[in-house]
């Protein structure tokens, strides 16, 4: 069984970032595949973007045909698609026949509430669930998570991955990973110097951080084994 949690480094638009990541230990390299967004990479480039890499791929999208999804996930190699927009629960059954990938929900969660919802929506078809706090938009950098943390737990069900996203950086991640308890933890702009390029040393200070914060404790969580 992997060692929790599992370290996802997103936005990630360089091949010496994706390649820096890899070795880094990144469990999982994410990269956003829809237009129109500041990280975004046309899926033709996602192949060479990351060739050489260990990791698992994540294809991040938004409001994409079922056939251009299953076509970006192809160019890249996903083992993950992570949605973003308004996706409704039919959308993601079909993709689920199309591959062997798994499907990553995504929710902005100012309440329980939105969480709950979201659960209860996609129940059946997600594989996991990516949690961030309510703000920011996608390709700018999402907010952190404020939510009572032993209340967010309880409304994912064991059996869905819980990722965790939303101002995330070396500094904060420890002491979220020990309240939250996620699968995955996944950061995008804080580890960049700049936007669309990440600081090496800052992924490299993340995953050790991520990896270090529930060392010799046990999590309350059984892992959903989505990797």
């Amino acid at each position: 069984m992997a060692e929790r949690p599992l370290v996802k480094i997103c936005g990630l638009a360089r091949r010496e970032d994706a390649l820096a990541a890899d070795r880094a230990g990144a469990d999982y390299l994410g990269v956003v595949l829809s237009a129109g967004f500041r990280r975004s990479v046309e899926p033709a480039r996602a192949s060479a973007l990351v060739e050489g890499t260990r990791a698992l791929k994540v294809a991040v999208l938004v409001d994409e045909h079922p056939d251009a999804a299953e076509a970006a996930a192809l160019a890249l190699g996903a083992a993950v698609l992570q949605l973003h927009g308004d996706e409704e629960p039919s959308l993601l059954a079909a993709l689920k026949e199309r591959g062997p990938w798994a499907l990553w929900r995504a929710v902005r969660a100012r309440s329980l509430d939105d969480i709950r919802r979201t659960v209860e929506r996609y129940h059946g078809v997600a594989d996991g669930i990516l949690v961030e706090g309510g703000e920011g938009a996608l390709g700018v950098g999402g907010a952190r998570l404020e939510l009572d943390a032993d209340r967010v737990r309880d409304l994912l069900p064991e059996g869905l991955d819980f990722v965790l996203a939303g101002g995330l950086d070396a500094d904060t991640v420890a002491e979220a990973v020990r309240r939250f308890e996620p699968d995955v933890v996944d950061v995008s702009s804080g580890v960049e110097r700049e936007r669309g390029a990440k600081d090496h040393a800052l992924v490299e200070a993340f995953v050790l951080a991520a990896r270090g914060a529930l060392a010799g404790g046990a999590s309350r969580r059984a892992p959903a084994g989505g990797r």
